[in-house]
Order: C-alpha cells, then sequence, then structure tokens
C-alpha cells in the first residue's frame, strides 16, 4: 500500500450504509466499523460473484489478518462505497485490497487489506479453495 490509493485501483464496489450506532462519542465512525464493511465487501463478493455457500459449503473462509489506515474521518449519515481488489491469489488464500470511499470521493477515507485462508468447515485444516470462487477472485485481481 505504498502507492497512493484511488477508486480506480479498485475492481469491486459495494454500497455501505452507515448507521447510527456506526458513530463513537467522538461523533466519527469508530474505527473497529472499518473492520466489519472489510468483512461485508469481501463476503458479499464471495457469496454473490465466487457462488460461496455460509450455510452449506464444505470450505469456508478464515480471516487471519487485516489492517486498516485512516485517512480522513467519515461519519453518519454518510454514503459510502467499498472497493476491492485481489493483491494476492494462492491456491489455499488470498488477500485483498480494500478502500472505503465518501460516495463521490475517489480517494478513500480509509484502506487496508484482509487475508482469507480457505479451510474445510469441519476439520478447519486449510484446503484449495473451489475453482469458481478462485475465477472469480482472479477476476478482480491487480496483480
Amino acid at each position: 500500500m505504498s502507492e497512493v490509493e484511488s477508486a480506480e485501483r479498485y475492481r469491486y464496489f459495494l454500497p455501505i450504509t452507515t448507521r447510527w450506532m456506526d458513530n463513537d462519542v467522538y461523533g466519527h465512525i469508530n474505527n473497529v466499523t472499518y473492520y466489519s464493511y472489510f468483512d461485508t465487501v469481501a463476503n458479499h463478493f464471495l457469496i454473490h460473484e465466487g457462488g460461496l455457500d455460509i450455510h452449506a459449503s464444505s470450505v469456508i473462509g478464515l480471516v487471519v489478518e487485516s489492517k486498516c489506515a485512516y485517512r480522513a474521518p467519515l461519519a453518519y449519515p454518510d454514503a459510502l462505497r467499498a472497493g476491492l481488489r485481489v493483491d494476492k491469489l494462492g491456491n489455499r488464500s488470498v488477500t485483498y485490497g480494500i478502500g472505503i470511499f465518501k460516495e463521490g470521493e475517489t480517494q478513500p477515507a480509509a484502506h487496508g487489506h484482509f487475508v482469507h485462508v480457505f479451510v474445510d468447515r469441519l476439520t478447519r485444516k486449510a484446503v484449495a479453495m473451489p475453482e469458481r470462487l478462485r475465477e472469480a477472485l482472479a477476476r478482480i485481481s491487480v496483480t
């Protein structure tokens, strides 16, 4: 993330509706809430584009690492967009780049990364991700 982040670096976008409870006592969206936005856009993509059945699939993604850099404050009732891309795609894991944008802005208010390792639902042992899922992730890869 040493490069300047901007909207054109992301391949998939999801509108995010802020909620009153997202604000903290300081009047802006609390830092932990950004991680829920990261989780929301990544899983939305996996479900809707990659065909992941979160209730019945034998393979699930577990978060093993995340990071967020905050650049500008956001607050309810801001309309947001979460941008998603794949920075690194392996056979069993994926590193996403994620940006949180105030609607109409090209620079993210926050950006970071999020790593999923795909595991067997029952054993929690790392396994190869399903081909349909890997193909969907490859479509938003920037590498």
